[in-house]
C-alpha cells in the first residue's frame, strides 16, 4: 500500500496541494494578463479581475470544503484519543474545530466578494480568516503537547508550534501595515509613499497564508493512523 493510502492521509496532502495551486495558479494568471505586479502583490489582488478571479473563487471553495472535512477528521481522532487516554480537553477540541470550520467560511467570504467589488465585506472576511486561522493552529499546538506522547511525536508538536509563532508573528504587520495603505489600486509603484506599508503586508500575508497551508502537512502522519465510518441506522 502506498504512503498516501494509508488511513486518511490524502485528506491534508489534497488540502495542501490544492490550496497551493490556488494561490500560485491566480498568481501566475495575473501576472501573465499584467493585472498585478510582479512584486508581492496581496493574494487577493491576484482574483481580483476575470478570469483569475472565476478560477480562485472556485477553488478557493473547494479548498474550504476540504479544509472543513480534514478539520473534522483531526477534530474525531483527537476526541478518540481524548476518550482513550483522557489527556485532552474536549472544550478545547471543539474549540479548535470552530475555529477551523469559521476560517474556511472566511475563505469563501474572500473569494465571494472580491476587493474591487465589496470592498468592505472583503476586507471583513480576510480579517476574520486571518485570527480564526491563527487561532485554530495555535489551539492545535496546545492540544498536539497535551496529547504527547499519545498523538504526535515531539518533533512534530514542535515544528507545529514553530509555525503557530510564525503566523502569530506575520498576522501583526499584516493587519496594522494594511491600516496605512491608502491606495487601493492593483498597481503600485515604489515611490508612492505608503508603499513600505504596502509591501511589508503583502509580504506579511503571503507568509501567514503559506504558514497555515504548510500546518497541515503536519497532519499526515497522524491521519495514516485512522479511518472514518459512517452508520447508517433505519428508526422504525
Amino acid at each position: 500500500m502506498f504512503w498516501f493510502m494509508q488511513g486518511l492521509c490524502f485528506l491534508p496532502v489534497f488540502l495542501v496541494i490544492w490550496s497551493s495551486s490556488t494561490f500560485i495558479i491566480s498568481y501566475v494568471i495575473s501576472i501573465f494578463r499584467k493585472d498585478v505586479d510582479v512584486i508581492f502583490p496581496y493574494i487577493s489582488d491576484t482574483g481580483a479581475n476575470p478570469p483569475e478571479s472565476c478560477i480562485f473563487g472556485l477553488m478557493t471553495f473547494i479548498s474550504a470544503c476540504a479544509g472543513v472535512v480534514t478539520m473534522y477528521a483531526r477534530y474525531k481522532f483527537v476526541e478518540k484519543l481524548s476518550v482513550e487516554t483522557r489527556v485532552v480537553s474536549p472544550r478545547l477540541n471543539k474549540t479548535a474545530l470552530v475555529l477551523g470550520i469559521l476560517s474556511c467560511f472566511s475563505m469563501c467570504i474572500v473569494a465571494t466578494f472580491q476587493e474591487t467589488t465589496v470592498v468592505n465585506v472583503h476586507d471583513a472576511g480576510a480579517l476574520l480568516f486571518f485570527i480564526s486561522g491563527v487561532l485554530y493552529i495555535i489551539v492545535q499546538s496546545v492540544i498536539s503537547y497535551q496529547a504527547y506522547p499519545f498523538g504526535s511525536s515531539v518533533v512534530v508538536c514542535r515544528v507545529r508550534l514553530g509555525i503557530s509563532i510564525l503566523a502569530a508573528v506575520a498576522f501583526f504587520p499584516t493587519v496594522i501595515c494594511a491600516f496605512f495603505v491608502k491606495q487601493t489600486t492593483l498597481h503600485r509603484d515604489s515611490k508612492d509613499q505608503d508603499y513600505p506599508f504596502h509591501l511589508a503586508s503583502a509580504v506579511c500575508e503571503w507568509v501567514v497564508a503559506f504558514s497555515f497551508v504548510c500546518f497541515f502537512l503536519t497532519y499526515i502522519d497522524d491521519f495514516k493512523l485512522f479511518t472514518l465510518r459512517v452508520n447508517t441506522e433505519f428508526e422504525d
